[in-house]
């Protein structure tokens, strides 16, 4: 899951950065309005964490084209002035949540678990498919209620195949949602980890399809409980 984070205070974005990657995410870093608008236009994320006073462009303001374009990725609003008025606002123009500064951590934490998951259509801490679930709080997969060893990239590849269970993945979504700036993953890469998974999990009725030169699919198999 891939998280951009716009906010100008170095220290506090940095600290949100350390944070989430050692929660499993992918996070990605802009200090300014333009950055975080020209990033929108052309990355895929799973969250925005948007603070109100970014320079060159408000935080309100990207969020407003953020929706004119017609992008529907949860967005959580950060600001230090906790006014009603300003509350309002950014609700309006359509963010998803709102923390005032400072603010706890864990809770943020919180948060942006509850926004991803709200965002890809799930509402619990436990997503399943067949016998095979992941814990998104804790970060740990069961296969038929055992637990299953998988290293942190092969946790957020199976989050996001199962969240899109069913669904075809592409490469390029992968490479999008698991990987922050600046990491040098290719596709071979991303075969090499399908690879591992597959290993780790293909033990029951799930598999993950390969759909030649489109992607990925973690499907059920016919006939099997």
């Amino acid at each position: 899951m891939r998280v951009l984070i716009a906010e100008d205070d170095r220290v506090l974005a940095d600290g949100l950065m350390r944070a989430l990657r050692s929660a499993g995410y992918a996070a990605d870093h802009v200090a300014t309005g333009s950055e975080a608008d020209a990033a929108l236009a052309v990355h895929e994320f799973d969250l925005l964490i948007l603070d109100i006073g970014l320079p060159k462009l408000s935080g309100l303001e990207v969020l407003r084209r953020l929706r004119g374009r017609g992008q529907h990725l949860p967005v959580l609003v950060l600001t230090a002035a906790d006014s009603v008025e300003q509350r309002v606002q950014g609700l309006d123009l359509g963010a998803d949540d709102y923390m005032a500064k400072p603010f706890a951590l864990a809770e943020l934490e919180a948060r942006v678990r509850a926004l991803t998951r709200r965002g890809l259509g799930s509402t619990g801490n436990l997503i399943k498919h067949g016998p095979l679930s992941f814990d998104s709080t804790g970060r740990v997969a069961y296969l038929n209620d055992q637990m299953v060893e998988l290293s942190a990239r092969e946790l957020s590849l199976l989050e996001i195949l199962l969240q899109r269970a069913g669904r075809l993945v592409s490469k390029d979504q992968l490479v999008q949602h698991l990987c922050n700036w600046g990491d040098e993953v290719s596709n071979n890469a991303i075969e090499v980890y399908v690879h591992r998974l597959r290993k780790k999990i293909e033990q029951g009725p799930v598999r993950i399809a390969t759909v030649r030169g489109l992607g990925y699919c973690l499907e059920r198999i016919a006939g099997e409980a």
